[in-house]
């Protein structure tokens, strides 16, 4: 399969008071179409810095992401937005769901981003979820697996080429864990779309095609 994503000496640190705090150090990596691959490593590490790189939300330092051709630091803010909501679909580790927006809606924010209804395809990405009856539910009305599903029924509702996920079930029950994972992997499989995933289990990680572990700001 052809290179999707490609990284050369990512660099990323940070000040906490008087020291410096290197995350990413260098960091080379190509990720093929269609693959999915699970980031492993110890607390600290630099794992979600580094998804937050791949996917265009955090600028690094040094070094270039290129996908699919596109230098994505080289594009003006506007074309990032526009190139992520475009192709790329983020899974946060706390859903962030608007509280006061329903499932449905909620899963309507990208087609809204890019000046679209989507009421039909967001209602049709959460029937894949298996939610389509509590499209009404506030947030809060859905439990921690509920939400998850909702948040990636609104990563895929673009149908990315990409799907980034940050410790999708790091706030979840053991069952609800493997089940949102195997949703996640039937959805990309079906699609052939890149799967990129932060993970604390490596239990969970050896359903990918690849385990990177990072220690030290490296790829290991």
């Amino acid at each position: 399969m052809p290179t999707l994503i490609e990284t050369t000496h990512l660099t990323r640190s940070y000040r906490l008071g008087k020291k410096t705090l290197t995350v990413l150090e260098g960091v080379n990596l190509s990720i093929q179409r269609g693959e999915k691959i699970f980031l492993c490593g110890p607390s600290g590490a630099g794992k979600t810095t580094l998804l937050y790189t791949l996917a265009g939300l955090e600028r690094p330092q040094a070094g270039q992401v290129v996908i699919d051709g596109i230098d994505l630091y080289s594009l003006s803010r506007a074309e990032q937005s526009r190139f992520r909501n475009q192709r790329i679909g983020y899974i946060f580790q706390n859903y962030h769901l608007l509280p006061e927006l329903t499932a449905l809606e909620n899963v309507m924010v990208p087609g809204a981003i890019a000046g679209k209804n989507h009421r039909d395809q967001a209602l049709a990405a959460l029937t894949k979820v298996g939610l389509a009856d509590r499209a009404d539910h506030l947030p809060a009305e859905l439990s921690g697996g509920e939400q998850q599903r909702v948040a990636i029924a609104r990563a895929i509702v673009n149908e990315p080429d990409i799907l980034f996920a940050d410790e999708p079930t790091g706030n979840l029950d053991s069952r609800n864990s493997i089940a949102i994972m195997n949703l996640l992997l039937q959805l990309v499989s079906e699609k052939r779309t890149t799967l990129i995933v932060v993970t604390h289990d490596s239990g969970l990680a050896t359903q990918g095609d690849r385990i990177l572990t990072i220690k030290d700001g490296v790829i290991a």
